[in-house]
């Protein structure tokens, strides 16, 4: 074994030992986040813990950034590349029913509605665990062969109407620069697979989420007498089908997977009354960006055409979203090696439909993001709740594997 491997093995193993002396604190972090929860760009009370902390480990910070955002910077003793790794910090607006010690019982008000709060979705985790990746880097902070960027980014569920937020405005306000950052890392809890397993896949991991509003002009007329107008809930329901035909039989499915999915129709006030107007929302998921631009274009022509074709008019307004989160190949390809090393349980799996505003970051720079196990190994992913579920459940024993995988692909990747 020469001096550099030695040098390697002992970093790998101080790692792991101060992981494991973290694991404590840093479930006790995740159980007070999970306690105190903050919808989106309102992550005021974290947003705090975590600049007080990084302070305490002598981390450059800035704050705020994108409102309620922190950057944290550990330079290294010896020169070298800049990696940044990502947490969210925001809370989704969810009534909790998991019976926990540290169950939430925040309400707050959400699009003029009160609601409960809830860490539905594992970010508290998420922020936890990357503030036991800062310690501990910062415990080997004289080796370190380059700069860490720690970034805790606001809103990753989407900024209240009428704000920006997320990664778009991290990316936008500099968050990938001033250390200019080579690389970025991110990982998601989840109930899918169980503790002790991480997953990932090279390319398109999840989806680019876009929005959809179509709105159907009829002519208003009694519901006896239909030919005196025009029916636009008729023609409202052959756009939805019409819809359909879409990803099933317009787009070359075997490329890659696409979803149209009309999730609200609102139209007429009375059972005898046709309306004027029908109202229809919905959202698009696909996985590839030439494609992506193709489905816009088809479902405009296809409600309008069809709407045409009934004596009606539509009007389509599509709001583009997150976009494909994409695991760089050659970085993906670098890294699993050291994911391999974390876990005996590494697994590649297919794309979801989901979508993750990591992608932002991903289009700066090279980025990878993985999954990591939560769900109890007494259970199935059929029985466990999902994320977003007021019953999603966190098994803490898994997030000791969260610290160390974030904290080696961060060394690795600046040993390289």
């Amino acid at each position: 074994m020469t001096a550099t491997t030695l040098t390697a093995a002992t970093l790998d193993q101080r790692i792991d030992e101060a992981a494991k002396r973290v694991e404590s604190e840093v479930i006790a972090t995740r159980r007070d986040i999970h306690q105190h929860p903050e919808l989106g760009n309102r992550e005021f009370r974290t947003s705090k813990l975590i600049a007080d902390r990084l302070r305490e480990l002598g981390i450059e910070v800035r704050t705020p950034i994108a409102h309620t955002g922190v950057v944290g910077v550990l330079r290294g003793g010896k020169p070298g590349r800049v990696v940044a790794l990502r947490a969210d910090m925001d809370a989704l607006p969810v009534t909790e029913e998991v019976d926990v010690p540290f169950k939430s019982t925040v309400r707050t008000t959400y699009d003029g509605r009160e609601v409960g709060v809830m860490h539905a979705c594992g970010h508290d985790a998420h922020v936890a665990i990357l503030l036991g990746v800062a310690k501990v880097l910062a415990s080997v902070r004289k080796e370190l062969p380059g700069t860490v960027v720690f970034l805790f980014q606001p809103a990753e569920e989407g900024a209240p109407q009428g704000e920006q937020g997320g990664a778009e405005l991290m990316v936008k306000e500099g968050a990938l620069d001033n250390p200019k950052v080579d690389a970025v890392f991110g990982l998601h809890v989840t109930s899918r697979y169980p503790v002790g397993e991480i997953a990932y896949r090279s390319g398109a991991e999840l989806a680019a989420v876009d929005s959809f509003h179509i709105k159907v002009h009829g002519k208003q007329t009694h519901g006896a007498y239909p030919w005196l107008g025009v029916d636009p809930i008729v023609v409202a329901s052959q756009i939805v089908l019409g819809l359909q035909t879409i990803p099933s039989r317009q787009l070359d499915v075997s490329l890659a997977p696409a979803v149209v999915t009309v999730g609200m129709i609102h139209g007429g006030v009375r059972n005898n009354i046709i309306p004027d107007d029908v109202e229809m929302v919905g959202t698009i998921r696909s996985l590839d960006e030439k494609m992506r631009d193709d489905i816009h274009a088809r479902i405009r022509r296809t409600a309008e055409e069809i709407a045409k074709a009934g004596g009606a008019t539509a009007d389509v307004t599509i709001d583009t979203g997150y976009p494909v989160t994409y695991n760089d190949p050659a970085l993906t390809e670098q890294m699993a090696p050291t994911l391999r090393r974390m876990t005996p349980n590494l697994i590649t799996v297919n794309p979801t439909l989901g979508a993750e505003d990591f992608s932002f970051y991903q289009q700066k720079v090279p980025g990878l993001f993985f999954w990591l196990g939560t769900r109890p190994k007494n259970q199935t992913a059929e029985q466990a709740a999902s994320n977003h579920s007021p019953l999603f459940y966190v098994d803490e024993s898994g997030l000791e594997l969260g610290i160390r995988a974030m904290a080696h692909v961060a060394v690795d990747y600046l040993s390289m």
